[in-house]
């Protein structure tokens, strides 16, 4: 129990807290957001000297640690992206009709300052990392970051429930490069290679031979792929993705959302 039950409860706990606590400051006013970013970068600091430090631990206490270490940077990544600090250099929506080439270079303009902080960000971690044998804090930053690469394509791909409302007021045009569609061919990949990694990370776990350190470790990396393919499922139920965290919304003005128009592209199907 300990050493794979704590760690599954744990980890569920820390995604819906921290998913519903960065959606509850990102809710706030705009004059707020300076505060919330010296508080994420403070964290990122704190999580980047704890890879550093725990690097070369391989005690349960520098598994449990290093994970933590790893949802702090992701979390600063997410802070920025949501407060709209690091987005990217296009903040209008998609033109009108735009397809193909047209419309991914629109997307990928709205985003582009955002990845290419999370591959700066990526490279730092493996590097303060490199050689080490406790690297589980780099893998939860990796896994955040495949995870997320899964979901953003498959909202630019098309898929069910989009869960426009998690996007502040401030980011409502990212709505405009979403298309809405039943399924996409994406969308299973991202399902099975979901799965693989998480029973791979399993059976890491479970293995008689695992030491306490890698049996706690990849417990807490499993659960985090597990919750990232519950992610992706929401994408094509026909139940609101909000429900696990609309005490985190709470903080938003109520507002009638306007309809996203139709489009060739985003038209259900």
């Amino acid at each position: 129990m300990a050493q794979h039950g704590l760690p599954a409860l744990f980890t569920l706990f820390l995604w819906w807290f921290s998913t519903g606590l960065i959606l509850y400051l990102d809710g706030l006013r705009r004059e707020t957001f300076r505060w919330t970013m010296l508080g994420a970068s403070t964290l990122l600091l704190g999580g980047l000297t704890g890879l550093h430090a725990l690097a070369w631990d391989t005690g349960v206490a520098a598994a449990w640690l290093g994970f933590v270490c790893g949802v702090l940077c992701w979390a600063w990544i997410e802070v920025a992206f949501l407060t709209g600090m690091v987005t990217g250099p296009r903040r209008s929506a998609c033109p009108a009709g735009a397809r193909g080439w047209v419309r991914f270079r629109a997307a990928l303009a709205a985003i582009l300052w955002h990845e290419l902080a999370i591959l700066a960000l990526a490279a730092l971690i493996v590097a303060l990392t490199w050689g080490a044998p406790n690297r589980i804090g780099t893998w939860t930053f990796l896994a955040f970051w495949a995870m997320r690469q899964s979901a953003k394509l498959n909202l630019y791909l098309g898929v069910r429930n989009l869960a426009e409302e998690f996007l502040p007021d401030h980011l409502r045009h990212l709505e405009s490069f979403f298309a809405r569609r039943r399924m996409n061919l994406l969308f299973p990949v991202s399902v099975v290679a979901g799965v693989t990694a998480c029973a791979l990370l399993s059976l890491a776990a479970l293995d008689p031979g695992a030491t306490p350190h890698q049996a706690v470790g990849f417990t807490l990396l499993a659960t985090l792929v597990a919750l990232g393919l519950l992610e992706h499922v929401f994408m094509v139920m026909p139940i609101p993705a909000d429900i696990l965290w609309r005490w985190g919304l709470a903080s938003r003005a109520p507002a009638a959302r306007p309809a996203r128009p139709a489009t060739s592209w985003g038209a259900p199907s």
